[in-house]
């Protein structure tokens, strides 16, 4: 079937490398290799089931990127944290004024009594775009300052900048957004409105306060509120915002690596669904097309020759078993093929000898004026008429067994109580003829499944022949035996036995070997359909000579013996 040197394959596992994507160029026609020239390693406009392959692996993955963007918590989890620090720096500003205030003290944030409120901002060293306001009791904002940095990084700065991924996608989703509703005033309630609304449970409650401030207001995210305590009562109040954009940043900054790993990711399935869809759609395409050549060769009334399949029956995968089944129907075709032929010519062959003696002897009929030698050529003549009678009949019946055999149902049935019914009727013709029919059947019922009318016919076809060759005074022995998952039918008899030289070829079609009184008598199919039935239901047929024990085997043999093993 295939060569196994010229596929060069290096086998890891269940995966074949090498030449396992497509058939080894040693083993395809010199069209297929054309057409797979042409085609090139990735067939992605001309094969569908690539684009599938491709369109499949990458929806899995934009849905896998999609549910971590859309599930990703690190929004959440990074305004928790900014809050946390946000109030720990909005205490440690309100600290710094309280260790400023005299301890007995009055103090008036508004005129400056006991602290002076500008200076104290103008000391502190703030992150850039962080915004601090004072009030007093009141609710009055007494002061407020904007932080420079200092010199200090923009902790919410994204590596790199700008974020081309997210930045590239939210300008997209903002256009689409304006096309499908119409732009409106989003603006928000003001940031001092907000503060002046928490002012009073922060000074009540002496507790600091983290909130979220209203979207629309502004680009800050958060505000954390303290009280400046002066001997437990609250003197004022500390609002610290966050810097703009400063939490968004940080997810955009976050969301650009998950999309930056979705592109890589990306590149890669794309590449190896290519890869895989190469093992698959390539060597099925070289399948299909080597049968479309023989196809298209036989529209055009062309010599097809023998149809290639390729060899991939190396790969450990279902496209190695299609291969292999495919390879063997071809081939099982071919078989079937040149047996019909060799049958054709066998037919001619068989058919042309009794035609050759039918015109023979009608032409010396024409000359023949005696009466008795007339009477000899319409003997001839009837003889070879009767002769090619049965040889159609058994030819049309040998024609039509390999259809039979395969539309009709096997079914389960006993062989002892067939071989029973057999033995029952052949055995009084063998008797009525001085023959001998002896038997031996097992006890319990030997069960099969297969045709019983096939199967009955080959058992006739032995024993009939085991009768024609035996004489009075012979005998004919039927015996069945089981063995294991097998069971053995045997006929033997007590005739000539089979010359030596008969034995190879005694299955043959057309092929007898009788005496000359019984020439023409028989067509030489009966043991070839016998072996045809028998190895259609997986068993097996041979003959041997009946021999003594230690005999020397040119000796004369003491009979025939036909062994049919059949699976129960």
């Amino acid at each position: 079937m295939r060569d196994t040197g010229s596929t060069q394959l290096q086998h890891t596992g269940d995966v074949v490398l090498g030449d396992d994507w497509v058939a080894p160029r040693g083993t395809v026609s010199d069209e297929l290799r054309a057409r797979r020239d042409r085609r090139g390693f990735f067939s992605l406009r001309g094969s569908p089931l690539t684009r599938k392959i491709i369109v499949f692996n990458l929806i899995a993955l934009i849905i896998l990127a999609a549910g971590l963007l859309y599930l990703n918590g690190s929004r959440d989890d990074l305004v928790v944290q900014r809050a946390n620090t946000l109030a720990g720096e909005a205490r440690l500003i309100a600290n710094v004024f309280e260790a400023q205030l005299p301890k007995g003290g009055p103090v008036n944030l508004v005129a400056g009594d006991g602290v002076d409120v500008a200076d104290t901002l103008a000391a502190l060293t703030l992150r850039e775009g962080m915004e601090v306001f004072v009030y007093d009791p009141a609710g009055q904002q007494v002061g407020e300052t904007i932080g420079t940095g200092a010199g200090l990084p923009r902790v919410a700065e994204p590596e790199g900048g700008r974020t081309l991924i997210s930045d590239g996608l939210s300008a997209v989703w903002e256009a689409v957004a304006a096309v499908i509703s119409p732009a409106h005033d989003s603006a928000g309630p003001l940031v001092e409105d907000q503060l002046a609304a928490l002012l009073p449970n922060v000074l009540e409650g002496r507790a600091t306060r983290v909130e979220t401030l209203s979207p629309g207001s502004r680009s800050a995210e958060l505000v954390a509120l303290t009280p400046i305590l002066q001997g437990g009562h609250a003197v004022g109040a500390v609002a610290l915002l966050s810097p703009a954009g400063e939490i968004e940043a940080l997810v955009r900054g976050d969301r650009e690596r998950v999309l930056q790993m979705f592109v890589v990711a990306l590149l890669v399935s794309v590449g190896l669904s290519l890869v895989l869809a190469s093992t698959i759609a390539n060597p099925l395409r070289d399948l299909a097309e080597a049968a479309e050549l023989g196809r298209d060769r036989n529209a055009r009334k062309m010599n097809p020759g023998r149809v290639r399949i390729p060899d991939l029956t190396a790969r450990p995968d279902e496209i190695g078993r299609l291969s292999r089944a495919l390879r063997g129907m071809v081939s099982a075709l071919y078989n079937r093929i040149d047996g019909n032929e060799q049958f054709a010519a066998d037919v001619a062959h068989e058919i042309k000898n009794p035609l050759a003696s039918l015109q023979s002897a009608v032409g010396t009929l024409r000359m023949v004026k005696r009466e008795d030698q007339r009477d000899k050529l319409l003997d001839v003549i009837e003889h070879d008429v009767r002769r090619l009678d049965r040889l159609v009949s058994d030819i049309s019946n040998a024609s039509r067994l390999d259809a039979e055999l395969v539309k009709e149902e096997q079914e389960t049935f006993d062989l002892l109580i067939m071989l029973g019914n057999l033995n029952q009727y052949l055995g009084e013709d063998a008797r009525a003829r001085g023959i001998d029919y002896i038997t031996d059947l097992p006890e319990g019922p030997i069960t099969i499944h297969g045709l019983e009318a096939r199967l009955a016919q080959v058992f006739v076809n032995l024993i009939t022949n085991a009768i024609s060759f035996c004489e009075e005074g012979d005998a004919i022995r039927v015996w069945v035996r089981k063995r294991k998952n097998r069971v053995l039918v045997v006929v033997e008899d007590t005739g000539p036995g089979i010359p030596e030289e008969a034995l190879g070829k005694i299955f043959k079609r057309f092929y007898s070997e009788r005496p000359e009184e019984h020439f023409g008598n028989n067509s030489g199919l009966g043991l070839a359909i016998s072996k045809q039935i028998v190895e259609a239901h997986d068993g097996v047929i041979w003959a041997e000579n009946i021999r003594p024990t230690e005999a020397d085997a040119t000796s004369d043999p003491l009979g025939a013996r036909f062994v049919v093993g059949l699976p129960v």
